[in-house]
């Protein structure tokens, strides 16, 4: 995954403990799995548009 191991996802999650404490990574983590399923939504939404997009072009 990207070459990061085990001891090193540690480390971030530390990290990320200390500058933004405990009591906001619910909000975070919330904040990611939306961009997530954003992004998710609009490459999906990518996929099967550009095919009738590229039909229609052709057909012109």
């Amino acid at each position: 995954m990207f070459g990061i191991g085990m001891p090193e996802l540690i480390i971030i999650l530390v990290i990320i403990l200390i500058i933004f404490g405990v009591g906001k990574l619910p909000e975070i983590g919330g904040g990611m799995g939306k961009a997530i399923r954003n992004f998710k939504d609009a490459s999906n939404k990518a996929e099967t548009e550009t095919p009738d997009k590229l039909e229609d072009k052709k057909e012109a």
